[in-house]
């Protein structure tokens, strides 16, 4: 007899779906929403989403200020398009990486961005915009070590603690962790970039949330994050400005407070609908950075709240779906690294969003998918292949996958994984050399 119509001790039959008598009914979503695949198509649709927009945007945003430049109207845009193409060519990458080979090589790759985060101190190797020695040259665009260094230390963090099992005590959460953290964000700031050091600080906070940080270690980091930037905003002026006009932008409108109250007057004519895609008066050269930190401006002003709703419910939808994988996964690193990278993506969002409507002091990061960039663009679609990977790895998914009919391409492009968890093999060693003089071994 089949359990789920068998009658219960009362003689009544109880119906699949239907509660109990006296227990209320469970909230649930629609049934698409619990599929094996759902996890794959909110990333794929959330960030697919977000890059559309983006692009269109900026070219929305940069065509004013190029043309004011003497330069074509469309070289912003069609160069974000070609970093799109890019991004899209290393997402398609991230999704057929094993994850075993990015648990094996992320101690390699800390040892890298280390050195590049060195090396971008250094004159001539770093170059200088805005203040901050952050980028360094190749020629055809700019390369950023801080972006990669976030998701080096997510990889690695999650490589760490997964190794460690899941019984973890304070000591082995924190250590190595937290110095390998500080020795990045002292680097970070040596540039300066503080913002990159917030977005560092959220993968910190990713990991240890995933690791079951117990109360007092927040707490700790808590008064030690306080008392970090309570320093730094002390011994920089700077930073002192950036915290006094968040306060109170109007009280110098000319100079600290400029780009945030022009930012709010975006805002504030773009209304519920917008003033229409294309027609922002703030793109004019009015507003400081229209097509890179303060885009969520320029949306807001064309596309009105709506637009800003829509944008702010796909971040919610990514979100969703990392904490989605991250829940449905057997693999304790895809688990620990789904959310650190959920986590920073999203929490990254949140601040650029967060300061343009006044909410949070200017820290200068981007929108993810959304600001105009070159490498960051790219890294992020990298990221966003990696969120898809882990997505396919769920037990569930693999078994659909197995069992559904593929064409050759779908096959190509989207593998599916031999194992819900990945194992981690050994590099290779190297073959010992035979001793002078010898043979092979005994006859």
């Amino acid at each position: 007899m089949d359990s789920r119509t068998a009658p219960s001790r009362g003689g009544t039959r109880r119906t699949p779906g239907r509660a109990a008598p006296g227990v209320p009914p469970r909230l649930r979503g629609p049934a698409w929403l619990d599929g094996p695949m759902t996890s794959c198509h909110l990333v794929i649709g959330a960030a697919g989403l977000l890059l559309a927009i983006g692009l269109v945007m900026v070219f929305s945003a940069s065509a004013i200020e190029a043309a004011l430049n003497d330069e074509s109207a469309w070289q912003p845009g069609l160069d974000q398009l070609v970093f799109a193409a890019l991004g899209l060519v290393a997402l398609v990458v991230a999704v057929r990486l094993p994850v075993g080979l990015l648990r094996r090589w992320s101690p390699v790759a800390l040892v890298v961005v280390t050195v590049l985060l060195f090396a971008v101190l250094v004159p001539g190797i770093g170059t200088t915009y805005n203040g901050s020695r952050a980028w360094i040259s190749l020629g055809f665009t700019d390369f950023q070590p801080s972006e990669l260094s976030k998701l080096v230390l997510a990889l690695w963090g999650a490589h760490v603690l997964a190794l460690r099992g899941r019984h973890l005590t304070v000591k082995t959460l924190l250590l190595p962790l937290v110095p390998v953290f500080l020795v990045l964000s002292v680097l970070l700031i040596r540039e300066p970039d503080f913002g990159a050091v917030v977005s560092l600080a959220l993968v910190l906070f990713g990991l240890l949330h995933a690791g079951g940080a117990p109360w007092r270690v927040w707490a700790l980091i808590g008064a030690s994050g306080v008392t970090a930037v309570v320093l730094l905003v002390v011994t920089a002026p700077y930073r002192l400005e950036r915290i006094t006009a968040f306060l109170d932008p109007f009280a110098d409108p000319t100079n600290t407070g400029f780009q945030a109250i022009r930012g709010f007057y975006a805002l504030a004519t773009g209304g519920l609908w917008g003033v229409g895609l294309g027609n922002s008066a703030m793109k004019w050269n009015l507003l400081p950075e229209a097509e890179s930190d303060y885009i969520f401006a320029i949306i807001g002003e064309e596309l009105g709240f709506l637009g800003c709703l829509v944008v702010v419910t796909l971040y919610a939808v990514l979100a969703y779906a990392g904490f989605r994988i991250a829940h449905r996964s057997a693999d304790r690193f895809i688990q620990l690294a789904s959310v650190a990278i959920t986590v920073w993506l999203v929490g990254q969002a949140a601040m650029n969003m967060g300061y343009v409507v006044g909410l949070l002091p200017v820290t200068g990061v981007t929108l993810p998918l959304v600001s105009a960039g070159g490498t960051s663009l790219v890294l992020t679609l990298f990221i966003v292949g990696i969120l898809i990977r882990f997505a396919r790895s769920e037990p569930e998914a693999i078994e659909h996958a197995r069992r559904a009919e593929r064409s050759r391409l779908a096959r190509w492009l989207l593998p599916v994984p031999a194992h819900a968890v990945d194992p981690v093999r050994p590099r290779r060693p190297r073959p010992r050399p035979r001793p002078p003089g010898g043979g092979g071994g005994p006859g």
